[in-house]
């Protein structure tokens, strides 16, 4: 489903070369759980970007279905994003002035679901995360380990093929992260 070969990536600033990323290669199939361990500033959170499409790649391919990333626009990596990658990211990136039911929406209203199907899903994400009843809320009115919660529901919401999580249970109880694992 899923090859990275020989990534690297860097990061300038000025004079200042950081290697973030140098020749990383990784195959997942489908259904497969990967855990990506490493020191803090070891490329971890570069190299789920790279496969998630938020951060492009300087060498190498990333291998989507038997398709090289290489030649691909903007358009190509959005609608990977949309219907292809949940996120889940270290800080929540809840919008606080909706509601949290509103938050899971929104990956939804991207992809083009319809209102009433966004609703119906949104609210079963929630469920599935503990907080079904907590819809109406803000994330401010939400403790760490809720805000987190959300967030994961916001990436299953989708229903995506390949769940992207950078320190998912950091936030949460051992009890709630064994659910959410």
């Amino acid at each position: 489903m899923l090859q990275v070969k020989n990534i690297h990536k860097e990061y300038r600033t000025g004079n200042l070369v950081q290697k973030a990323l140098d020749g990383v290669s990784l195959n997942l199939r489908d259904n497969e759980f990967v855990a990506i361990l490493g020191p803090s500033g070891s490329g971890k959170t570069t190299f789920l970007n790279i496969i998630g499409g938020l951060d492009r790649y300087d060498e190498g391919d990333l291998i989507i279905n038997g398709i090289s990333t290489k030649k691909y626009k903007d358009r190509d990596w959005d609608s990977y994003r949309n219907h292809t990658i949940g996120f889940v990211f270290q800080s929540y990136n809840l919008i606080p002035h909706q509601t949290i039911l509103a938050n899971v929406e929104l990956a939804l209203t991207i992809s083009g679901v319809s209102k009433s199907e966004r609703r119906q899903r949104a609210q079963h994400a929630l469920e599935q995360v503990g907080l079904g009843e907590q819809g109406h809320k803000k994330p401010n009115q939400l403790s760490g380990g809720q805000m987190q919660r959300v967030a994961i529901a916001r990436a299953l919401v989708n229903d995506p093929d390949i769940l992207l999580a950078d320190e998912p249970t950091g936030a949460l109880d051992s009890v709630t992260s064994v659910q959410v694992m």
